[in-house]
């Protein structure tokens, strides 16, 4: 388990040995083939600053050389924004008193028309975590309701147990993204005090029980600005190699979410600048080659144009981060706010003006 590795580590001396990284150690990095997670702390200290040039150049060549020219889009779709957590960084949060909403499957089925429509092939499910109103047997429902429609269909819940996560896959889940919003223990604890959510040590376990489960992708993650960014992100490279070693079958991606504005307004305890998050791309990128790479729409346009060509491999556009929020409710209360706001065809004229060949899927589900 991921844990008994994850227990070996100190917060504190992990982000001491971070930026006590020289430009001496950066310049080994990059002359490195074969970096490893020392490599990595160099990359993401802020004595790399100097280097974020020569870093996107490789991250550009590496991502070319093993992805080509290509970048996938994919649709993110809200069934849900009942919630039984307590965060104090979500709309969705059990304390905020709004109108709660889950799609009956005459909804889901508008929802999945009016983004077919638009061309995706790849899809993602997202629920709050409320057991009672969409637990198990509603995401399996809605994953058997929309299969014919989607080549590929992610979901973003509530962690779930290996024998639930075998039930979906063989309903036609594809890959589970769970973050685990910050790897510090304490801190999560204040941002997750009521719900199952509040359980360190189970969330923790769930890429664990998902490699078990034998699904296709699993998608890692830290929220920026609940802490120091550095750390987190090392712990989630930690978790990563974990994961390729242990479930070697398995696929893994990473995302990059900066907290956003909301319902409740939680300000960040660190701040990511638009530099920082470049350099954590590149430096994955360089940490590993085979990983995708993704970043959705809290993002502004600017920025999502310049960094698609340095390391990201998949892209969301137009969405909406509320339960029918494309066709059946538009006004109800989003997750957080979007902040590139452009089409599906917008941003998809966007790639191919930079030389990218846009792929809306990747394989069929008949095969």
């Amino acid at each position: 388990m991921f844990q008994d590795l994850f227990d070996t580590y100190n917060w504190d001396e992990t982000l001491k040995s971070i930026y006590a990284k020289t430009a001496k150690d950066v310049r080994n990095a990059l002359d490195n083939p074969n970096r490893d997670l020392e490599d990595f702390k160099a990359l993401i200290s802020p004595a790399a600053a100097p280097f974020l040039e020569e870093m996107a150049q490789i991250s550009r060549m590496l991502t070319k050389k093993r992805f080509g020219n290509t970048i996938q889009m994919y649709s993110p779709m809200y069934l849900s924004n009942e919630c039984q957590n307590i965060c104090t960084y979500c709309g969705f949060s059990l304390t905020n008193k709004i109108p709660r909403r889950t799609l009956t499957d005459k909804e889901i089925l508008q929802e999945v028309d009016y983004i077919k429509s638009k061309g995706y092939d790849h899809i993602l499910l997202v629920t709050g975590e409320a057991n009672t109103t969409v637990g198990v047997a509603y995401i399996d429902n809605a994953i058997q309701l929309i299969r014919s429609h989607f080549s590929n269909i992610t979901i973003e819940v509530q962690p779930l147990e290996q024998e639930d996560y075998e039930l979906l896959k063989g309903s036609g889940l594809y890959a589970v993204l769970v973050y685990q919003e910050t790897y510090h223990r304490d801190e999560y604890k204040k941002h997750h005090p009521k719900g199952k959510k509040s359980n360190f040590d189970y969330r923790l376990a769930t890429p664990d029980r998902l490699g078990k489960a034998g699904v296709h992708k699993i998608g890692l993650g830290a929220l920026f600005g609940l802490e120091d960014w550095r750390a987190d992100s090392f712990f989630t490279a930690l978790h990563l190699k974990y994961l390729q070693k242990t479930y070697w079958k398995t696929k893994y991606s990473i995302s990059f979410p900066r907290l956003r504005p909301h319902s409740g307004g939680l300000e960040p305890k660190v701040a990511m600048t638009d530099p920082h998050l470049v350099q954590l791309i590149c430096a994955y990128r360089l940490l590993d080659e085979d990983v995708e790479l993704s970043i959705s729409t809290r993002e502004s346009e600017i920025f999502r144009n310049h960094i698609v060509n340095l390391g990201i491999t998949s892209i969301s556009a137009e969405s909406k981060t509320n339960p029918g929020g494309y066709t059946v409710e538009k006004q109800s209360l989003e997750q957080f706010e979007i902040s590139d706001e452009r089409s599906t065809e917008a941003v998809a004229e966007m790639l191919k003006a930079q030389g990218l060949e846009v792929v809306w899927k990747d394989w069929e589900h008949y095969l």
